[in-house]
């Protein structure tokens, strides 16, 4: 019985610059809050382009976009901590801006 292989052997075994093995954990903690947050973010998303309901947009854009700050603080991601430490900051303001704007 031929034993298991091991993805990078496998991978070596191919010599293809075509395939790609994925980094990011699958399962743990960051797992479940990077797919929430991609939802949240649909959400808004879907919420802006219609038009029709901007508190929307902005609510589920804050939470969709700490989610991803919160992944970038638990992949020590330089770029994803800056992006949406930025993007919290700009749609919180917006969101004061609704609430207690002229």
């Amino acid at each position: 019985m031929e034993q298991r292989k091991k993805l990078n052997d496998k991978i070596k075994e191919l010599d293809s610059t075509r395939v790609f093995k994925k980094i990011t954990p699958k399962g743990g903690l960051s797992w479940y809050v990077k797919w929430s947050s991609v939802l949240l973010i649909l959400i808004a998303t879907t919420a802006r382009a219609t038009g029709t309901i901007p508190q929307v947009d902005l609510w589920f854009g804050l939470f969709g976009t700490i989610g991803w700050f919160w992944v970038g603080m638990l992949w020590h991601d330089r770029a994803l901590i800056f992006l949406n430490g930025v993007l919290v900051t700009l749609i919180f303001t917006g969101l004061l801006n609704y609430y207690f704007g002229a």
